[in-house]
């Protein structure tokens, strides 16, 4: 008995410990960059992790310099992520709802292709993509961007949602079609307002990965006007002349804002997906 709550308190304990090393190891960076947004002048070295003569400078250049171009490009990623969110979902929920719901020919190899396509990196695609959007002139122009982060997350995210449609009992298609319901209503009105907490998470997904990504704007985007948030500020710290780390950590603690506000928007979905998670088994 005494060895049982031994074992039980050594078990608590590191458990606790995995979790304290886990949030130190979360956190500090987050602090840390956040320390160096507001060290004055353009190192980022500090004998303290919040520096002790904290200034906002760096803040105000980025909105208020002739010279910066942070606002045109804050611009430009929340309208590709933002677009790119809306369209992923639109696209994503009607092809999981063809698959889950669907007999047709060719519907397992069609999964199976999708499947096989999660398995190998986009980086193999670009070259492709690029000669791709340049037959179609959408070389450096946001339509292009979006439309290759729309297409390339399909696979992943029509398996994902499927997976949801496929825990809606089928029984409430079969009444809504004796009810005398369509199809789209039946799709509109019966299934996307259960399946809310699987949109929730495709929305969030497909708005994060613009929001970060810069490998992809950086071969598409050209025009200094066109550039998203990552590239643009890339070139803070790639100046030959002036490596400027502090307004680059100033302009990455304020990526992090829109995203962190479209998740406290939609917990409450991905709580309630959780629990419904459970309650079906």
């Amino acid at each position: 008995m005494i060895r049982a709550k031994l074992r039980s308190k050594l078990s608590l304990a590191l458990t606790y410990l995995i979790l304290v090393v886990g949030m130190v190891v979360c956190v500090y960076p987050v602090l840390w960059v956040i320390g160096a947004s507001l060290s004055p002048g353009e190192s980022v070295f500090s004998s303290t992790l919040i520096p002790k003569n904290a200034t906002l400078d760096h803040y105000l250049w980025l909105f208020t310099s002739p010279d910066s171009q942070y606002v045109t490009w804050y611009a430009n990623t929340l309208k590709i992520a933002s677009i790119n969110a809306v369209l992923s979902v639109l696209i994503t929920t009607g092809t999981a709802y063809i698959f889950s719901r669907y007999s047709f020919v060719g519907r397992k190899y069609s999964l199976m292709t999708f499947l096989a396509l999660q398995m190998f990196p986009s980086i193999m695609t670009m070259v492709a993509l690029y000669l791709l959007l340049n037959m179609l002139n959408l070389l450096d122009s946001h339509w292009g961007l979006i439309l290759i982060y729309a297409g390339a997350q399909i696979p992943f995210n029509t398996w994902l949602v499927k997976g949801y449609f496929d825990t809606i009992p089928r029984g409430l298609d079969e009444a809504a079609k004796i009810d005398g319901a369509s199809h789209a209503t039946i799709f509109f009105r019966i299934l996307l307002p259960l399946a809310r907490p699987i949109i929730a998470v495709v929305f969030l997904f497909n708005f994060m990965g613009p929001m970060t990504d810069f490998l992809l704007p950086q071969i598409v985007l050209t025009s200094p006007e066109n550039q998203t948030l990552a590239v643009g500020l890339f070139n803070f710290i790639n100046d030959q002349f002036g490596k400027r780390f502090t307004l680059f950590a100033a302009g990455s603690v304020l990526v992090a804002l829109p995203v962190a506000i479209v998740f406290l928007s939609l917990q409450r979905y991905f709580i309630s997906g959780l629990t419904a998670g459970a309650s079906k088994g």
